[in-house]
């Protein structure tokens, strides 16, 4: 059961320094420098981790070096916000070397999504941070166009609630159990969510909101994963289920990734509501995590409280 309160940042203002980091995967320096003329174009100062482009084959460095530059962002009272350049793959890796006493002791708003999820999940139990699901600074214009940059800027930059509505041209839109739920919003990649059964980091769902979206995986391996969390009773209290995108999950079977996710997240009494433009798709959109939200999966809307404040 969530009792305590989230721990909100401060919103980002002109001229703040944001730390880029990379706590999961290697990155691209180029799609970095877009990331980069974008928060300038905010006023905002985007700094470079001092291994931010580190790699180590499917790593972005080594696991010290990663922890290195999550815990310099951290203990820096110039920096006032934490961009990660990419998901992929490691986070979970140096979770544990994270100093969430300095995390507590100074809030700074933390946005990514994909792998970050781990690190999102690991921050909540450890400080209950509120962060935000959004893109990383790793930015690809052809999947990430203006309105995805000013959805992230909103979330980091106002302390206006974020609404998102169902979308039809979203795959996933027939995912749908009418009904109204409030609770937290937690959650974002599914393998990620997964993975953490069993970690200290697993949150209890008890009256949240769980959001979730994946990229890339057939849907015999997505109704394993929701099976999972199913048979670890993961989902018994869920107050509802914010269903984003499942980008390029497909194979050669008849089911397709709608029947899984209408089947595993069905049956479970609760709203549940897809079509939402968040995860890995085009046009992706931010939402804050931790926060309180409102799914309203008959009129197609979910709206979440600011990260920020």
């Amino acid at each position: 059961m969530i009792t305590e309160e989230c721990l909100r940042p401060p919103a980002l203002r002109p001229g703040d320094t944001v730390m880029l980091v990379s706590p999961s995967g290697p990155t691209r320096p180029e799609r970095v420098a877009r990331g980069i003329e974008l928060l300038t174009g905010w006023g905002l100062r985007p700094v470079l981790a001092p291994n931010a482009y580190a790699r180590r084959g499917y790593l972005a460095g080594d696991d010290a070096l990663r922890a290195a530059d999550l815990n310099t962002a951290f203990a820096d009272p110039e920096v006032r916000g934490v961009i990660c350049t990419r998901g992929g793959y490691g986070a979970q890796r140096v979770v544990d070397l994270v100093d969430m006493a300095a995390v507590r002791r100074d809030p700074k708003v933390v946005a990514g999504f994909s792998d970050i999820t781990a690190l999102q999940f690991a921050l909540w139990r450890g400080a209950r941070l509120a962060s935000v699901h959004g893109p990383g600074a790793a930015w690809l214009d052809e999947r990430t166009p203006l309105r995805s940059a000013e959805s992230l800027h909103a979330a980091l930059m106002t302390t206006e609630p974020v609404t998102v509505d169902a979308v039809p041209a979203e795959e996933t839109f027939a995912v749908r159990v009418p009904g109204r739920a409030a609770g937290p919003l937690l959650g974002g990649n599914l393998c990620l969510i997964a993975a953490s059964i069993g970690t200290p980091d697993m949150p209890d769902l008890t009256g949240a909101v769980l959001l979730v979206e994946e990229v890339q995986e057939p849907p015999y391996k997505v109704d394993r994963m929701l099976t999972h969390l199913r048979r670890a009773g993961v989902l018994d209290g869920v107050a509802g289920v914010a269903v984003g995108q499942f980008t390029e999950c497909a194979d050669g079977w008849d089911t397709t990734i709608v029947d899984v996710l209408a089947e595993r997240l069905g049956d479970l009494g609760v709203p549940v509501l897809g079509g939402l433009p968040v995860g890995h798709g085009q046009g992706q959109l931010t939402v804050p995590l931790g926060t309180p939200a409102t799914l309203d999966a008959t009129t197609g809307t979910l709206t979440v409280s600011p990260a920020v404040h």
